[in-house]
């Protein structure tokens, strides 16, 4: 349940729609699905696997370290970890700005400012938000303060607890959205938009962006992973539980893409909006709801809270490498990476207002007319994640001997521990490679 509160969150509700509306829709769709449950469902159990048998180690990369060790490997795999670290750090920097602007939203549910609002209405409260530099940089600050303060209850004492009653009612909330969406919107649109693949028009950046997205939105080569898996006992069913957080991330998935795409039809919207797409559209959902004030506040609320619990849960790793790193109390590193990241993240802040039109690697052709915001989001989602992933399956799939890493996953020598290793050995290296190659050289 940690996991799936880590999961399913912004990435769902906010990223996956407008990355879906910027790349074709159903075919991009399609190629997440699949790289969800071919990849993410192996490559989540191998970094619980790590987890779990890196035993005594306080960071991913000491977890990597840890499992080489045992089995004579070179402790430089370590720096697969560093890599999730340096992933997740990169993440966060951006995360925060994105969850401040659920808590903005927040406060206009409260106010009722979604009242009868049209598409134009909610287009410019958008962009009235973000040309407000301060605003934003507010609840930039909230955000990393709650999640340096809340990140020292741990895992079990607040995070476990809260999504066990948070994800079911956010869960509830988004049925609620869709069908009202598919009763008012343009659900042949929306259908016709996300089921209806047009392969043509996929491209290696395309399958390149899916595959980041998928990996992004489960939460792979992060750290977190290997994090969360230190906790688990031996008791604990890992391909069992790596099936349900895929599943219900995908559910999440799919169902803010209902929730939000039969809208941005009917009211004349672009699906390629960009970043805001889920913020202009869900107010006018929440306009014409009887009783919208309310619902559109619990929900708000409700998304603060997975945003808030994705941003704890990313954030123990930065921790965790901190406290190993230099060698001091997890308070203070978690105030150490905390300042670390405000600072750093105003730079995302900034990219919607005042550094828009800064470009800082605009003499390289594939990172031409991004912000600091774009590029922080491209590096991790579809650079960081996919070489990590890589380096990941490499590991438990060719450098742990197969009894070590199969008693890590707890599975029995049989039929599933062998596609288990097919995939992870052959198919997820070739994959990721090719795809992340064919993505970069597009």
């Amino acid at each position: 349940m940690a996991t799936v509160g880590l999961a399913v969150g912004l990435g769902n509700i906010w990223r996956f729609p407008y990355v879906v509306g910027e790349n074709g829709g159903s075919a991009f769709v399609l190629l997440y699905l699949l790289f969800a449950f071919a990849f993410g469902v192996p490559l989540v159990m191998a970094e619980w696997a790590i987890g779990r048998s890196g035993v005594g180690a306080n960071s991913a990369s000491g977890s990597f370290r840890a499992v080489a060790a045992g089995c004579g490997a070179s402790r430089a795999w370590g720096h697969v970890g560093n890599i999730a670290v340096i992933a997740v750090f990169m993440l966060m920097l951006f995360y925060t700005t994105i969850t401040g602007w659920t808590m903005e939203y927040f406060v206009k549910a409260v106010n009722g400012d979604f009242k009868s609002i049209d598409g134009v209405r909610s287009t410019r409260m958008f962009e009235q938000l973000m040309a407000n530099p301060l605003r934003l940089a507010f609840w930039h600050t909230v955000v990393v303060a709650l999640t340096v303060y809340i990140n020292s209850r741990g895992l079990h004492g607040g995070i476990e607890k809260a999504v066990r009653i948070l994800m079911p009612a956010l869960a509830l909330s988004m049925v609620v959205m869709v069908l009202y969406a598919m009763s008012v919107g343009d659900l042949g649109a929306a259908a016709d938009f996300l089921l209806t693949p047009d392969f043509a028009s996929v491209t290696g950046e395309t399958a390149l962006l899916a595959l980041g997205q998928a990996f992004f939105s489960i939460g792979i080569a992060m750290a977190v992973m290997i994090t969360y898996g230190s906790y688990l006992d031996n008791q604990t069913p890992i391909a069992q539980n790596a099936f349900i957080v895929v599943t219900a991330d995908t559910m999440a998935a799919l169902m803010a893409g209902f929730a939000i795409f039969p809208l941005v039809f009917a009211n004349q919207l672009m699906p390629d909006t960009g970043t805001g797409l889920a913020f202009q559209t869900l107010p006018i959902v929440f306009g014409d709801l009887p009783n919208g004030r309310l619902f559109s506040s619990v929900f708000f609320f409700l998304l603060i809270a997975a945003a808030v619990t994705s941003c704890i849960g990313n954030f123990a790793p930065v921790v965790a490498w901190a406290e190993e790193k230099f060698a001091i109390s997890h308070a203070n590193a978690a105030v150490m990476a905390g300042t670390v990241m405000w600072l750093l993240g105003l730079g995302s802040v900034f990219s919607f207002n005042l550094l828009s039109n800064f470009h800082p690697l605009q003499f390289i052709s594939t990172f031409a007319g991004m912000t600091i915001h774009d590029l922080l989001d491209y590096i991790m989602s579809s650079i960081l994640l996919p070489l990590g992933a890589l380096l990941t399956a490499v590991f438990v799939g060719w450098i742990v001997p197969p009894d070590i890493i199969r008693e890590g996953l707890g599975l029995k020598e049989g039929k599933g521990f062998r596609t288990w290793c097919w995939l992870i050995r052959y198919m997820a290296p070739a994959a990721v490679t090719a795809i992340f190659i064919g993505g970069l050289l597009a």
